[in-house]
């Protein structure tokens, strides 16, 4: 499912549900509908900044757990290696970071499911 995100301050923004989750549960806020008012846009950015920060720190870790599952699975040890073409996420949080950032500076709300 994918959750579209809007504000007058810039373009919509649209992302799957399960990339969403991670960033609205930082932000104390429900995926399915809701609303980041424009008082609450510097502390969502801030937070978010600093979740991206940390991630970097540590970008092994995600890697590492996709490869484990890709393959360590129900049928057993898959030794083949494909190429993963892994997504950060930074790179996934980054339009919707844009997209506070806009809205903070214009000073408006951050929208979806409505």
């Amino acid at each position: 499912m994918l959750v579209k995100f809007k504000s007058k301050a810039a373009a919509e923004v649209l992302m799957y549900e399960e990339h969403a989750k991670r960033i609205l549960d930082l932000l104390h806020k429900d995926v399915k509908r809701g609303v980041i008012t424009a008082e609450e846009t510097p502390q969502a950015v801030a937070k978010l900044e600093a979740e991206i920060a940390e991630s970097r720190l540590h970008p092994m870790t995600e890697e590492v757990q996709r490869d484990v599952a890709a393959h360590h699975n129900e049928k057993g040890d898959d030794n083949e290696h494909e190429p993963v073409e892994f997504v950060t996420f930074a790179t996934r949080a980054y339009p919707l970071l844009e997209m506070l950032r806009a809205a903070k500076h214009e000073k408006q709300d951050v929208m979806w499911g409505v």
